[in-house]
Formats: C-alpha cells, sequence, structure tokens
C-alpha cells in the first residue's frame, strides 16, 4: 500500500515539480566590492550537517554523515576589482575524535563586471549548479574544496562556470597519477519575466587520470559526462507560487586509450517535474539509465556499483522514481536553514522485492563578515 500511494503521488505531480531541490541557500561566493576597497575582513562559513542515507541496495551504501564545518577567511579587498583571501576549512565529525579533516584555502578573485576569474581554491561544489548524476551534492561534506582556476559569468541572461579542478598533484617520486577535473556548466535565459521563463542548459566534465612520473605501467583514463536539456517555470497566485519541469539527456563516454571500467558508453533520460508553494517545493523525478558512469556524479544514479561490500557489481539499465521535498528559511540575519526527505523505488527490481529507500537532510549555514581594519589600497 505504501508502494501504490507513493507512486500514485508521483503520477499526481510529475508535471508540476522541478528538477532539482533548490541549492541557494547553500551557495557561498566572496567577491571584490568596490564599496570596500582597502579594508581588511574576517569572513566565517559555519556549515551544519546531518543527511542519513537509508539505502538498502547494491548500488551505494546506506550511511548517515552528522557533523559541521568552519571555514574562517581573511578576505583583503585590494581594488574594486580584486579580493585575496587566506583562511582554513576545518571539518569535524560528532562520534568521531578529533578535528577530521584539515585543508588551506588561498585564492584571489579578479571581477570586472558580470565576469570574475578565481585562482587558488574554487567557488566549487553546489556552486558550479549541476546536476546530481553529474555531480553529487553530498562533495559539499566529502569533498568540500577545489583547487585550480575557474572563469564565471552571470548576466541576466547567461550563467556561465568553467573550471579547472586539480584533484592529485604528483611529484617525483610519485606512486600514484594525477588526477584533473575540468567542467562546464551554462545556462542559456531564452525567456525571462514575471509570468514565464524558459532556458536551454549545457554541462559538461572532463575526468583525466595519468601522468608520466613513475606510474607509467597504469592506463591513462578519460571520462567525460555531458547533459543538455531545457527549463521551464511558470509563475502562479495562491497557495502554489510556481510549476516548473527540468528535462536532461545525460551522457557518458570514455575516451581512454585502455578501458578498466565495464562499459564505454552510456546515458540516461532525467525526467522532472514540480511546484514551489510557501511551505516548501516537492518535485518528481524520473531516471532511466543505461551503462551510465559518472566520475563525479551521485553513485545511486550509476550502473556501477560503488556500494562496499558490492564492489564490482553492475546494472546495465537503472530506472528510479523519486519523490522529494524541500523546506528552506531564513531563521535569522545570516543564519538558514535547509530540510530535505527524499524517498525513491527502484523499478528495476523485481515487483515483489521493491522497497522504499529514501535519504533525509537538515543544514543550519550561518555566514557573516566583520571588518577588521581600514587600510590605503591599491588605485
Amino acid at each position: 500500500m505504501k508502494k501504490f500511494l507513493l507512486l500514485l503521488l508521483l503520477g499526481g505531480i510529475v508535471y508540476s515539480s522541478k528538477a532539482q531541490i533548490n541549492l541557494d541557500s547553500l551557495e557561498y561566493r566572496i567577491r571584490p566590492d568596490s564599496l570596500k576597497t582597502g579594508e581588511l575582513h574576517l569572513n566565517i562559513n559555519n556549515f551544519n550537517f546531518l543527511r542519513n542515507l537509508e539505502y538498502f541496495n547494491k548500488i551505494q551504501d546506506g550511511y548517515t554523515l552528522f557533523g559541521a564545518q568552519l571555514e574562517p577567511q581573511l578576505v583583503y579587498y585590494a581594488h574594486p576589482r580584486l579580493a585575496i583571501t587566506a583562511g582554513v576549512h576545518m571539518r569535524k565529525d560528532f562520534g568521531g575524535r578529533g578535528i577530521y579533516r584539515t585543508l588551506p584555502l588561498f585564492s584571489v578573485k579578479y571581477q570586472h563586471g558580470n565576469t570574475t576569474l578565481i585562482n587558488g581554491v574554487l567557488e566549487g561544489n553546489v556552486n558550479h549548479r549541476m546536476l546530481e548524476p553529474i555531480f553529487d551534492f553530498e562533495k559539499t561534506i566529502t569533498d568540500p574544496v577545489e583547487y585550480g582556476t575557474q572563469f564565471i559569468i552571470n548576466n541576466k541572461s547567461l550563467f556561465l562556470d568553467a573550471f579547472i579542478n586539480w584533484k592529485k598533484m604528483i611529484y617525483k617520486p610519485s606512486p600514484v597519477q594525477e588526477q584533473i577535473l575540468g567542467g562546464l556548466s551554462a545556462d542559456l535565459k531564452l525567456i525571462r519575466n514575471e509570468k514565464l521563463s524558459l532556458s536551454l542548459p549545457l554541462q559538461l566534465t572532463v575526468f583525466h587520470q595519468g601522468g608520466q612520473i613513475d606510474v607509467t605501467s597504469e592506463p591513462l583514463q578519460t571520462l567525460v559526462n555531458s547533459a543538455i536539456g531545457f527549463k521551464l517555470k511558470a509563475a502562479t497566485s495562491g497557495f502554489v507560487n510556481s510549476f516548473r519541469t527540468e528535462n536532461y539527456l545525460i551522457t557518458f563516454n570514455d575516451f581512454s586509450f585502455t578501458y578498466v571500467h565495464p562499459y564505454t558508453a552510456g546515458y540516461g533520460l532525467y525526467l522532472n517535474a514540480g511546484a514551489d508553494t510557501k511551505y516548501g517545493s516537492l518535485m518528481g523525478t524520473y531516471w532511466n539509465g543505461k551503462t551510465f558512469i559518472s566520475s563525479n556524479g551521485m553513485p545511486l544514479y550509476q550502473s556501477v556499483s560503488q556500494h562496499i561490500s558490492n564492489a564490482g557489481y553492475t546494472e546495465d539499465k537503472r530506472k528510479l522514481i523519486m519523490l522529494r521535498y524541500s523546506f528552506q528559511k531564513q531563521l535569522l540575519p545570516n543564519l538558514y536553514m535547509d530540510f530535505r526527505l527524499e524517498p525513491f523505488i527502484d523499478l528495476g527490481r523485481p515487483a515483489g522485492s521493491r522497497k522504499i529507500e529514501f535519504s533525509n537532510s537538515s543544514y543550519l549555514v550561518y555566514r557573516h563578515s566583520f571588518k577588521l581594519l581600514k587600510t590605503k589600497a591599491d588605485k
């Protein structure tokens, strides 16, 4: 009965949901500011997380992430177009001993109009605005800091984020290969007014693993994922604020000279629809994937298992139907709450063995900038 009710509810909202849960409250960007030129600020970013996966499949493990991240950064606004930052990222897992991870944060950010160039720590993870099958949202917790170079355009008609994330550097001698992730996330807005918006998103990631130091016997790997689709939003009045639909074709291709993965190409249809209300957002998601692999995507969508007890297990076809509820609210100035509940059914299982699996997440985010001193800046 529970399965029937869930499917019925999904069918009822399939033309009224949005593709992915709104992540705006989790985006964090530090940019040059002409009003702060010559000032030194202390920026605090405190991200508290509870993410629980009640999964019982062979593709992705069930587990719980519970803890907090703290990022204090000094920001010097050297010029109306230039900001220099230095700080530290710390993650504390509740129930674990000590600090789980500490990482340095350095960046130089140049901005001219709607264009930004960043070198050092990137505006990564949710800031890329990528789809879950291509870029797992959970990396905000598990892999939060990205280093490299980033180019961003953000205006009324276009959002574009092009980046190189140097994931693993190698030195002489080195027993491992280097790892590089390049990405492009673009959203071209064709229609944008108070009642209707239509845009064409395009996303691409290229993962390369190789290098010529020591480990020359291991094969080079080049994995490419891409997505193309459309997003449509219609504003309404009353209890429902807006209706949305987002639909994508997502692909996988292995351009390595030597194949080490079970599949060399694949694809997935990622169909979504939903509604936004003053009590939160509700969406339905349908995933139909065939021999799909992603270098950075959420394991649940993939055909190759990342389960600790089922490594190497494969499912050529993956069919999932999901129901997602999210609620975001600003509790106080600079303090934001985010709650999510995401049950799903694996349609690839025999009808008699299908189970409702789900994840639930809650986040509490505090951000603030404190002015420390004023200096003479470069003109």
